[in-house]
């Protein structure tokens, strides 16, 4: 039984952060820093040097700075763009780091699984995001931000603390983003399909009224 619940604990930690880095992986590498230097968690080899207070220092200050960016609209797409050549072999890393030393196999295979869930959990926040920002007012862009960070803290909490709970809420989320991602790409390409025409537009007001003056 104690076998079962330990393996139970190291999948849904293992599932845990490469979810988390998709959201917010200065979050994740502060949280696991933290936890591991108050005892909640004891982190494998592979991931000790997180619990290093250089490391949770530079976690810390680059969470701080991701804080600011995320929630400042326009801002917050273009920091997630760039991320997503951070986040993905992050997550990646995280989840193979998790299980470093049960093996090779699980190590490979952790990043696999990692990499998907950590692409589908920031695909997924980058192309909202972008949706979001389409409107004037801050408030959902603040609103979208803060539930990310406290989803973000809380989820990891869940995968230490309740990992049954957590693996369940996590194929919750997988099924949400498989059914989410299509539509949401369509409504992007939508979007940037009316700001292509309304440049276009423009430019031939602009071109036409040229024309007159001449």
């Amino acid at each position: 039984m104690e076998h079962y619940t330990q393996l139970t604990q190291l999948i849904a930690l293992t599932m845990g952060v490469a979810w988390a880095s998709g959201i917010n992986l200065y979050a994740t590498l502060l949280s696991l820093g933290f936890m591991s230097q108050m005892g909640y968690i004891e982190l494998p080899v592979e991931l000790a040097v997180l619990s290093d207070p250089l490391v949770i220092m530079a976690s810390g200050l680059m969470y701080m700075v991701e804080f600011v960016a995320d929630k400042t609209p326009g801002v917050d797409s273009s920091w997630d763009a760039v991320h997503t050549f951070i986040r993905i072999p992050a997550g990646a890393l995280l989840a193979a780091g998790m299980v470093g030393e049960v093996g090779l196999a699980a190590e490979l295979a952790a990043a696999i699984v990692g990499a998907t869930i950590t692409s589908g959990a920031h695909l997924t926040k980058a192309s909202s995001r972008l949706i979001i920002n389409t409107s004037p007012e801050p408030v959902s862009n603040w609103t979208a931000s803060f539930a990310e960070d406290i989803a973000v803290f809380a989820g990891l909490w869940a995968a230490l603390n309740h990992p049954i709970l957590f693996l369940i809420l996590l194929i919750t989320f997988i099924i949400f983003v498989v059914y989410m991602l299509p539509r949401l790409f369509r409504a992007i390409k939508t979007l940037f399909r009316k700001v292509s025409s309304l440049f276009s537009s423009r430019k031939s007001a602009a071109i036409d009224k040229q024309d007159i003056h001449l």
